[in-house]
């Protein structure tokens, strides 16, 4: 067999459907449920993006940035609508990894699965290490004291030796993994109740100082403030697709993860446009400073109420966002590489499934030594920009994949078609395009070297082990 039609190969849907959750030494365990999942997907997304993006977005387009999370949230939902057809269709733990594998072939699934590594363990990382900060911030409102710069911080930033409060995250996130699939989500269902639960305080006190007049001029920066408003919070939607890793444990797959991933972004969409109108009504748009983000909604509320205390509420929010999204982006890593391994594409150990827990416990701890490294002793810099350009790429294959296998595999079983074929596929590879294009290009630069380093890793060893390619040797 040729090179090109080795690198091309993709693995046939219904082998991939049979493998799903089994590994070595043991089987993934079906334990979640449809609420479950939603929740698993509106933890990876409603983290600290929504507690920051406004002080940034606001400047940008004024009252406007309402319809700039709008805008966002459609560019995001044809992606979903799309994630949600193949999570039904190929109900497995490898989400666009497998996807890629069963329309578009080998090298593309492992481009696809290295992307995901990007966005999930690196991003991880990058949000892990801003925990340090908030915990800070809450204990600051609360006690008075802070812990030392040298171990909330890391090497780069001012006083930064090594951040514990970073690895420490990213230890009580494994130790629940390590728990189980069930009790992380139950886990990660209580931290997502808890920060939904403190962006409505938000809300509620920020519309008891609610001032119409605070919305005109509605756009003051005219159609381009909302769309350059509209390309920063796009990347608050990302994470909705955590659910798709999650096929193999999943109770009713083929239901449940289409309905998961449209419930999550409709949920996460409702949360950010609330919290945008509460927080223009009750502060000028003017007076948001992009210079210090990280407490706009906390000086809101103390703003709206004339007290310190709800700003503390707000800083706890912070604290638990993180720890959610920590959680299910690890879990996310862990079952993605869970399928790369079993595909002979990475080795065997992360495949290698406790039969007690029946959770992949050696991939677990792996992952976590990793981001512990990377959030402890790494300044990610821009490297950790370009997990945006990973998404997207991911975000665009899965369009791409609706076309070919609605095309090659129309007698498939769907439990969820995507409406308005093929035209909601195509605007959303489209939309993936022109948001990657509008990224700088030093975050280009930081991609191409990380796909080097993907190919290299693969032609080095995927290549050579690979099970679809040893069965024609």
């Amino acid at each position: 067999m040729a090179l090109a039609e080795r690198l091309f190969r993709t693995k046939p849907t219904e082998r991939i459907i049979a493998e799903g959750g089994h590994g070595e030494g043991g089987e993934l365990r079906r334990t979640m449920s449809l609420w479950q999942l939603t929740l698993f997907s509106v933890g990876a997304t409603l983290g600290t993006g929504i507690f920051v993006i406004l002080g940034q977005a606001v400047p940008k387009a004024g009252p406007s940035v309402v319809l700039s999370f709008v805008l966002a949230a459609i560019t995001a939902l044809f992606s979903a609508l799309s994630y949600a057809e193949l999570a039904g269709t190929i109900p497995v733990s490898g989400s666009s990894y497998s996807y890629a594998y069963a329309t578009l072939g080998e090298i593309v699934a492992w481009v696809c699965g290295w992307c995901l590594m990007l966005e999930y363990a690196v991003s991880v990382a990058a949000v892990a290490v801003g925990w340090g900060e908030y915990l800070n911030a809450f204990l600051r409102s609360l006690f008075g004291f802070t812990l030392p710069d040298a171990i909330t911080r890391s090497p780069g930033q001012d006083g930064g030796v090594v951040n514990v409060a970073a690895i420490v995250i990213v230890a009580l996130a494994t130790w629940l993994l390590l728990r189980g699939a069930s009790e992380s989500a139950t886990a990660n269902a209580v931290f997502v109740l808890i920060k939904i639960a403190v962006l409505g305080f938000f809300c509620v006190v920020a519309f008891t100082a609610f001032t119409s007049g605070n919305f005109t001029p509605f756009a003051p920066m005219g159609i381009a403030g909302v769309t350059a408003a509209a390309s920063q919070v796009f990347f608050s939607y990302i994470g909705f697709d955590a659910a798709s890793t999650a096929g193999e444990e999943a109770k009713n797959p083929r239901r449940d993860l289409p309905l998961a991933i449209i419930l999550s972004l409709a949920i996460v969409t409702l949360i950010y446009v609330l919290v945008a109108v509460a927080a223009i009504g009750a502060m000028p748009w003017t007076q948001f400073n992009p210079r210090s983000t990280e407490a706009s909604l906390s000086y809101i509320v103390d703003l709206a109420s004339g007290a310190s205390w709800p700003g503390l509420v707000i800083s706890f929010g912070a604290v638990i966002a993180i720890a959610s999204v920590v959680l299910t982006v690890i879990y996310g890593q862990t079952r993605i590489l869970f399928a790369m391994s079993r595909d002979g594409l990475i080795p065997r150990v992360f495949q290698k499934v406790d039969p007690r827990h029946q959770v992949p416990v050696a991939n677990t701890l792996i992952v976590a030594v990793f981001i512990c490294v990377l959030a402890g002793l790494v300044p990610l810099g821009q490297l950790a920009e370009a997990t945006s350009i990973g998404t997207l790429f991911a975000f665009g294959i899965v369009n791409v994949g609706v076309l070919v296998l609605r095309y090659r595999s129309p007698e498939l079983p769907r439990s969820f078609r995507t409406p308005l074929f093929p035209v909601t596929p195509v605007l959303g590879a489209v939309f993936c395009v022109v948001v990657m294009a509008g990224l700088a290009s030093v975050t280009w630069a930081a991609f191409g070297l990380w796909m080097l380093v993907g190919l290299a890793c693969y032609f080095l060893y995927g290549y050579r082990h690979s099970r679809l390619n040893a069965e024609v040797s």
